[in-house]
């Protein structure tokens, strides 16, 4: 009999009821123990419409029930880095939404934290989990597409005129960076294998919107002349695309951060033909869900424990760059 991991859900925001918590009873090694809200009437209904056995009107309750094992936190981004140290103090292994933090100063204090209390921490990127990834890093390692030369990246969507969104309040992490820039600078970092070097990136900074960038487009170096080229945005049409570049070759990836089931197809442009691949289909929610569980119980993290350390430290470099409309370098490690 598989193992069960029993999670607590912190917030009932929709990523959490629309796609984590299904993914969760979805998973082979999952239960929802228990849903928390700031009010009880909340998270009450939430549990009862998924059939979860507890519902607490405070996470600080939810964290002292001894039932729960891990929580996923789906909070607004300014709230991550409070909430994660909390759980892991109370002994809970941590699944935090991206970006994980405001800034690395904070990812590098909730590593810490969760390190220190013997807990599992992870950031929240579920496309990682898809097996498109891994068929892409293997095409990329078999040397099909020759040497790596440059990724181009795209997530833009139009959210504009709901100037009430979460995304557009500056003092809580809005933005467009941090919000879907965040999805092609990981899978750069994640492709090429390298920590960039630097960043030049230009931005649309909105005061309808709190003054939170709107739109960015950047250049991120990395060593041995390698480069991603991306672009994100909310206030622009909807599109995503990641092309990996090649000398003799390129893969293009078309819904690269949202791909499940029937999307899950890629194409390869090599050797004077194009290949048109299909990894398996999955839901990645569901993926990560289980992959967490396995290193909680003991396996080995598919993802570095720094990992959201760098994470921010790119995202945050990036933002700054916008503002000071210069290129900046990265500390070297």
């Amino acid at each position: 009999m598989t193992q069960k991991l029993r999670w607590g859900i912190m917030g009932c925001a929709q990523i959490a009821t629309g796609s984590v918590m299904p993914a969760i009873q979805e998973s082979e090694t999952g239960v929802i123990q228990a849903v928390a809200s700031r009010g009880l009437d909340k998270s009450s209904a939430v549990a009862k419409e998924f059939g979860v056995p507890q519902a607490y009107g405070s996470y600080e309750e939810m964290l002292a029930d001894p039932n729960v094992d891990a929580v996923y936190i789906p909070l607004p981004n300014h709230l991550h880095r409070e909430w994660a140290i909390r759980a892991a103090e109370a002994g809970k292994h941590v699944l935090c939404e991206k970006p994980i933090a405001l800034n690395s100063r904070e990812a590098a204090e909730m590593v810490e934290a969760c390190r220190k209390a013997g807990v599992h921490l992870a950031e929240a990127y579920m496309y990682r989990h898809h097996p498109r990834i891994a068929e892409v890093r293997q095409i990329i390692a078999s040397g099909e597409i020759g040497e790596l030369r440059s990724i181009r990246g795209t997530f833009t969507y139009n959210d504009a005129e709901d100037t009430s969104n979460i995304r557009f309040k500056s003092a809580w992490g809005g933005g467009s960076l941090y919000d879907v820039g965040c999805y092609p600078l990981t899978a750069a970092r994640l492709l090429i294998g390298s920590e960039p070097e630097a960043v030049t990136v230009q931005a649309i900074f909105s005061p309808e919107h709190d003054h939170v960038d709107m739109m960015a487009s950047g250049l991120v170096e990395f060593p041995g002349g390698v480069s991603l080229i991306f672009d994100c945005g909310m206030w622009a049409y909807n599109r995503q695309l990641l092309e990996v570049l090649g000398t003799e070759g390129r893969i293009e990836i078309p819904m690269p951060f949202n791909a499940r089931f029937d999307d899950a197809e890629f194409f390869v442009y090599a050797a004077g033909e194009v290949r048109r691949a299909r990894a398996t289909g999955a839901n990645p929610y569901v993926r990560q869900a289980d992959n967490f569980a396995a290193a909680v119980f003991g396996a080995e993290p598919a993802v570095a424990a720094d990992d959201p350390v760098q994470n921010m430290m790119l995202i945050e470099t990036c933002l700054a760059s916008a503002r000071r409309r210069e290129r900046i370098t990265l500390k070297p490690e």
